[in-house]
């Protein structure tokens, strides 16, 4: 009688990585319940010559991915990005105090959109799944008062659009419109929970 070593296969849950340092978006993460680990994406964010805001961010997201990728071989890496507009043009980081007011000051009484890029890149198979998830914030008119009490109690200066909306940066606004809060903070987490679905991870 032959006896063979049976060996048994057993379902590996895939690494995933969250490429981006943002406690924002590492925070979000969490909410979905997955072990993940963090790894700093090193790329130029700068835009391209006449690049629209919803191919920056594709584009940006695609690219920390694959970043990151080089330091996990087989792996679902998350790759995010997101700016913010106002008539079109494109509200960076504001950086400091002074740029924060002037960002306020354009933003009172008007829409802002914010355009928020996320890649699921598969390091193994090399599979790229890639969106671009819209939410507009409508300001109320802000005083200058107003403004810089608010910056005072929060300093949002690494924030694209200047304020935090998990935050006091609630009191801006006079309405909300879009599909996925989660996406204003700066991770779309119901089209992620999709990506991870079509890689075999369901959340819950």
């Amino acid at each position: 009688m032959n006896t063979h070593n049976v060996v048994h296969k057993t379902s590996r849950k895939p690494l995933i990585v969250l490429g981006s340092t943002s406690p924002f978006r590492r925070a979000l993460l969490e909410k979905l319940g997955v072990s993940f680990e963090v790894d700093s994406p090193d790329i130029d964010e700068q835009p391209l010559p006449n690049e629209a805001p919803e191919q920056l961010v594709k584009r940006l997201s695609r690219e920390k991915a694959k970043a990151v990728a080089n330091n996990h071989p087989d792996a679902l890496i998350i790759g995010s990005d997101q700016v913010a507009c106002i008539d079109g043009q494109i509200l960076g980081k504001p950086g400091n105090r002074e740029n924060a007011i002037k960002q306020l000051q354009m933003a009172a009484g008007k829409k802002v959109v914010f355009y928020t890029g996320l890649c699921l890149f598969n390091s193994g198979t090399e599979n790229t799944q890639v969106l671009c998830e819209l939410f507009s914030v409508h300001f109320r008119p802000l005083s200058t008062q107003q403004i810089e009490r608010y910056l005072d109690a929060e300093e949002p200066y690494n924030c694209a659009g200047s304020f935090k909306s998990e935050g006091l940066g609630i009191s801006l606004f006079s309405r909300l419109e879009g599909d996925d809060p989660n996406s204003l903070i700066g991770l779309p987490l119901i089209r992620l929970i999709s990506f991870l679905e079509q890689e075999g991870v369901h959340i819950p």
